[in-house]
């Protein structure tokens, strides 16, 4: 195929989304993200949570990383315009119900995508503002900061911060749930989505704060014991995402991708030298990939 006539030939028209949306019984999500080559965040990691959640999974890169369960050795950046192609080649024939975002390696990545969002009237985005992974390395440049805010948060219908990047979006230290509250109340008022402060980072037990419109609301969970959590972030987000494309509203969305992440970490798998994967796959065609007719 002659990809330089790829959009020109496909002839997109809103009737051909509704269309396409009108023939599928299963749901669908897509993730924006970085790889991970050990398979335990990332791209691998959404595409694995959305499947276990009950939807169909579909990816644009952004990024390829060399990495492991020890660290990030390397990254190779998707050009931006390869980033838009592969957004038109999703959104023009299978239209996903919920987008997840994760690592953007540049402003201009994140340019490039909102642009694509926009055009197609992209709904339920969640943003994973990821910048820097667990090991310490920096996984996106200066210029993303500010796109991300700027750009990305007011078409999202949720951020989900972690403890170190919502203490980089407010300036402050957050050292108990009280800050984190706050946190997240600013972090609303300002950018006028709804925002969940993750708090595995904290010393305590693995709270969430979840401030929305008409919504605020601590979700409790108990610390599980397991050094293997790489991913948490990754994880939760898209479990959000395919929570949201099946029809479950925020708060339910939150809660069951919540109950998703302890299960996996619960399941104790233990794979690499350092800091393992979750087990995504627990429980395969179970609770998690119920649709809210199954449950209501």
């Amino acid at each position: 195929m002659d990809f330089t006539d790829y959009t020109d030939c496909t002839n997109f028209t809103d009737s051909s989304k509704e269309k396409n949306k009108e023939k599928r019984a299963v749901k669908t999500a897509l993730t924006v993200a970085g790889s991970d080559s050990s398979g335990g965040a990332g791209i691998q990691a959404d595409i694995k949570t959305m499947t276990a959640n009950g939807v169909y999974a579909m990816s644009a890169v952004t990024a390829l990383t060399a990495q492991n369960t020890m660290g990030v050795s390397d990254i190779l950046s998707v050009p931006p315009e390869f980033l838009s192609r592969q957004l038109d080649s999703v959104f023009e024939d299978i239209f996903p119900d919920a987008v997840k975002v994760g690592m953007m390696p540049s402003g201009e990545h994140i340019s490039a995508a909102v642009e694509r969002f926009i055009y197609y009237g992209a709904k339920n985005i969640v943003v994973d503002p990821v910048t820097v992974s667990t090991s310490g390395r920096r996984l996106a440049d200066g210029s993303a900061f500010s796109a991300m805010t700027e750009m990305l948060f007011p078409i999202s219908v949720l951020v989900t911060p972690n403890i170190p990047e919502c203490e980089m979006l407010c300036g402050v230290m957050i050292k108990n749930s009280d800050d984190a509250e706050r946190a997240g109340r600013a972090l609303y008022e300002k950018y006028k989505t709804a925002f969940l402060i993750k708090g595995g980072h904290g010393t305590g037990g693995a709270d969430d704060f979840l401030i929305a419109d008409g919504l605020s609301v601590w979700l409790r969970a108990e610390r599980i014991e397991n050094k293997n959590t790489h991913g948490t972030g990754c994880t939760l987000s898209s479990a959000v995402s395919a929570n949201l494309a099946k029809g479950f509203s925020l708060y339910e969305s939150v809660k069951r991708a919540k109950d998703y992440i302890t299960g996996a970490i619960s399941a104790r798998l233990d794979i690499g030298c350092g800091n393992g994967p979750m087990y995504h796959a627990f429980d395969i065609g179970g609770e998690f990939a119920k649709y809210p007719e199954e449950i209501f």
